[in-house]
């Protein structure tokens, strides 16, 4: 029994009020106190319109680090880049051991090691009845069906009652590669009683059933054998059972399969490596591909968000590791486009269309199923487990609201938890403990800039307005030694006055230092304010923007 001043708590940091950037913790124990185990440390991917520059967003974990000595372990439920893509980013500030199944551990492993840190803190881990104690709270591994192979939902058993962690699901019966969805499995750990169940959101909006995998091989094989040309193909490169069904289909229709892309060949080999791939068409190299005709070849290409450097984005431009694409060749995207991502696709569709090339797309679900479950499976899941509670994870907000919805139409409790919302789940109603300050953290080159510390602000109001630099040498008398001097970048090079901008704004500036006080030009911090206010004033004036100004001061001594 559970002492009433402990309490059983969920913690979104990423994931929930969002798609991606997945990390949640669950803790037990007194409040600020309480043992902590973090469920996926997860990534998402930046824009050049809001975050430009950017080489991958990150969940701010400053309240999981400030507790890392309460932390017992790190479990990851998948492979998937938004629930393990930080896992070598944050492993060193966090310092717990990590748990995976086989084939998530060896890309786990493989992300620390690029950081140099020890793969041996990684823990292979089997499935259900198998149990990893961690303080007060038991965990184990259960199967679930999704679009890469040994996905995973946690049991996360506490004092205060069992929790269901669904982890990114479908209920797929015959999905090719990986578990099939095991409704009995599901069922026998739920007839303790569940307190809580934590569940995918993804596609709540969709009414029909989910597809299987299986559903879609006949009408891949029969498009590649209709292809007179070569075939090029693109899906997430960790969706396993998707390259296999391409590869089959390639082979049904007489064509030897090339992988280009490094995330493709590193999935593949990973999923042959632990044994979860099996039957896998051999594959050719790109310099033997060249030499078949080319209706005996099936190109499987990285890229297919749009990405550009992936091989699709390089096919598009012309030529990669010497192939090239030509008219009566066809490609097709055997994925859906996240949201966010629709210009980068499209602008690759628009270049292979420029080619030639006919582009095939996912053609309303006939060369595409998801890897998430839809309303009806939701519901599914909802009735085998009956929990108690429902919290729903792995969504936007309205994604969230409306799982809730679902929730109480039979009849069960839920609640809406977005990121940063710690919920108390002791009770026999869900309540809002704390909010904690949550938010993004940007992997900017080689370093971490915080969401808030104006790095990537200032990038955007450089690239929306342009720059000037304003530079002024103070001889030792306090004096400017001749008249500041300006560079423009980014930015019209005349204005309203059918004059040089640089020569208005340098002409405006003049005016100023010319009649400036002493104790202006003594003072670094005043001075620096009135060159900037001058300048975007002038430029505002000219050209209609407000540039980033920056002032370089020189004093001779």
């Amino acid at each position: 029994m559970s002492k009433s001043s402990d309490r059983l708590i969920y913690l979104p940091l990423g994931g929930a009020g969002e798609i991606g950037m997945n990390a949640y913790v669950y803790g037990y124990g007194k409040p600020g106190k309480e043992r902590l185990i973090v469920v996926d440390l997860g990534v998402t991917f930046p824009d050049m319109d809001s975050t430009p520059g950017v080489d991958l967003i990150l969940p701010d974990i400053t309240w999981l680090r400030e507790r890392k000595a309460q932390i017992d372990g790190i479990f990851i439920t998948h492979a998937h880049e938004d629930h393990v893509g930080a896992i070598g980013h944050y492993w060193e500030e966090l310092g717990a051991p990590v748990y995976a199944r086989a084939f998530t551990a060896a890309i786990a492993r493989r992300k620390l090691s690029e950081h140099g840190l020890p793969d041996s803190v990684v823990n292979v881990v089997g499935t259900y009845p198998e149990e990893i104690k961690c303080g007060p709270l038991t965990v184990s591994y259960l199967p679930i069906s999704h679009s890469i192979p040994e996905s995973s939902g946690l049991v996360i058993d506490s004092p205060d009652g069992r929790i269901l962690h669904s982890g990114d699901f479908k209920i797929d019966l015959t999905p090719g590669v990986g578990e099939a969805f095991d409704a009995n499995l599901w069922a026998e750990v739920s007839k303790p009683g569940v307190k809580a169940l934590v569940c995918d959101s993804t596609n709540v909006f969709s009414p029909e059933a989910g597809r299987s995998e299986s559903t879609i091989g006949p009408a891949i094989t029969e498009l590649m054998k209709d292809a007179t040309g070569m075939v090029v193909a693109t899906t997430f490169a960790s969706n396993i059972a998707r390259l296999k069904t391409l590869a089959l289909a390639a082979q049904a229709a007489d064509r030897s399969v090339v992988l280009l892309g490094r995330a493709m060949r590193r999935m593949v080999e990973t999923a042959t490596e632990v044994g979860i791939l099996k039957g896998f068409p051999a594959v050719v190299s790109p310099e033997d591909a060249l030499q078949m005709p080319r209706e005996h070849v099936m190109l499987l290409v990285t890229g297919s968000q749009g990405e550009r450097r992936a091989a699709s984005a390089q096919l598009a431009n012309g030529n990669y590791l010497g192939i090239k694409l030509k008219e009566g060749d066809t490609f097709l995207f055997s994925s859906k486009t996240i949201p966010g991502n629709e210009r980068g696709v499209i602008r690759i569709m628009n270049q292979l269309s420029e080619l030639g090339v006919d582009v095939v797309d996912d053609n309303g679900g006939k060369y595409h199923v998801s890897g998430h479950a839809n309303r009806p499976d939701i519901e599914a899941l909802h009735e085998i487990t009956k929990p108690q509670i429902v919290v729903p994870m792995h969504g936007e907000h309205r994604h969230l609201r409306e799982h809730v919805k679902i929730a109480q139409a039979s009849g069960r409790t839920g609640i809406v938890a977005v990121n940063g919302m710690m919920i108390d789940l002791s009770g026999n109603a869900p309540t809002v403990a704390e909010y904690i300050e949550t938010g993004r953290t940007y992997l900017d080159g080689s370093s971490k800039v915080g969401q808030f510390d104006g790095v990537i602000r200032d990038r955007i109001r450089m690239a929306l307005n342009g720059q000037v630099i304003v530079t002024l040498i103070i001889d030792e008398n306090d004096e400017p030694l001749g008249d500041p001097w300006v560079e423009v970048k980014g930015m019209a090079e005349t204005g309203n006055s059918n004059t040089a901008l640089v020569d208005v704004i340098e002409e405006d500036l003049s005016q100023f230092i010319n009649r400036a006080e002493a104790k202006t030009l003594r003072d670094d911090e005043k001075l620096e304010k009135e060159l900037k206010t001058i300048a975007r004033r002038t430029c505002q004036s000219e050209i209609g923007k407000k540039p980033e100004v920056m002032v370089i001061t020189s004093r001779l001594s």
